[in-house]
């Protein structure tokens, strides 16, 4: 099998020293080069109109422009004429891999989906959601009629569900060790949780979170994303964060285990004949390699069991 994998340079943006490290697009797919059976294909970007379907005038415009500065750095980057066309690079990504995933069966981006970005401002390193974007275009041509989003980000999706609220027609279901509200992170999921909603479903890691107790709430959950019907697509976050040696993470998790999650999700997907297109998520290890590591691993098990 050849895996189509989405992927720019220009998703890039140049933000500078930072805690997030953007570079980790591009080491990824240069560990992806020499395989054979991946390839690396350019997408195109999203338009305007493709962002106003789920973002306001108002904030597209203060991406685009810098003005107001406060709006256009809502997301914690520094702006930049340069970060406008690199997120629609990237939304664009995710599009490319949602639509490949529904004629292939499979597919990727080598980007983030953006999950915490809401309508009208950006939110925790997120400026256009991706995730949303995609859907609501693939939509508008007529691709699809409901969809699901599965978030196993270290932090809860909260751009994604405040999206959702609004489109019956998503189901989103965020797998979270860290919630995330107004712009902040609680490691402290026995205290602070994020409430559910009709579409869309919160299921917290405990703090200390092994392999085997986080492939059992995975198991309890995935069933979730069946009940309202079998979605046309599945998106899937894929997060690097949840590793035990990430600075954010309260979660005791090694790569086999974050493998072993990303072969129990494509194996869901593929024994129920849900198209999934997989995107990059967090990782914040002061050795960029550790993050890297996941997302490869995420590739390697896509592989095995598409195979």
């Amino acid at each position: 099998m050849s895996l189509r994998v989405f992927y720019d340079p220009g998703f890039e943006a140049p933000i500078g020293e930072h805690i997030m490290p953007i570079r980790k697009f591009r080491l990824v797919a240069d560990a992806l080069r020499n395989d054979s059976c991946i390839e690396i294909v350019p997408p195109a970007p999203v338009t305007e109109s493709d962002l106003r379907r789920v973002h306001t005038s108002a904030y597209i415009e203060a991406v685009r422009t810098g003005d107001p500065r406060a709006l256009a750095e809502s997301q914690k980057f520094p702006w930049s004429p340069a970060l406008f066309p690199s997120v629609c690079l990237t939304n664009g990504g995710v599009h490319a891999a949602a639509l490949t995933a529904l004629d292939e069966g499979v597919s990727a981006a080598l980007a983030s989906g953006f999950h915490h970005a809401c309508a009208d401002h950006g939110e925790g390193f997120c400026t256009f959601n991706g995730l949303v974007v995609a859907l609501e275009k693939l939509r508008a041509e007529g691709r699809i009629r409901r969809a699901a989003v599965l978030d196993m980000d270290l932090h809860y999706g909260n751009g994604t569900a405040a999206l959702a609220e609004s489109r019956d027609w998503i189901f989103a279901l965020s797998i979270y060790g860290s919630d995330y509200w107004e712009n902040h992170a609680f490691t402290d999921v026995r205290t602070t949780r994020h409430p559910a909603g009709p579409n869309h479903f919160a299921a917290p890691l405990p703090n200390n979170c092994r392999g085997d107790e986080m492939r059992a709430i995975l198991e309890r959950n995935l069933p979730l994303l069946l009940e309202r019907g079998r979605p046309d697509l599945l998106l899937y976050q894929a997060g690097a964060d949840p590793l035990r040696d990430d600075p954010y993470s309260p979660l005791d998790l090694g790569h086999a285990d974050l493998m072993a999650r990303d072969r129990r999700v494509f194996e869901f997907a593929k024994s129920h004949g849900i198209p999934i297109a997989w995107v990059l998520a967090g990782g914040y290890t002061p050795d960029t390699s550790q993050v890297v590591a996941v997302h490869v691993n995420t590739a390697r098990a896509c592989r095995e069991v598409f195979a």
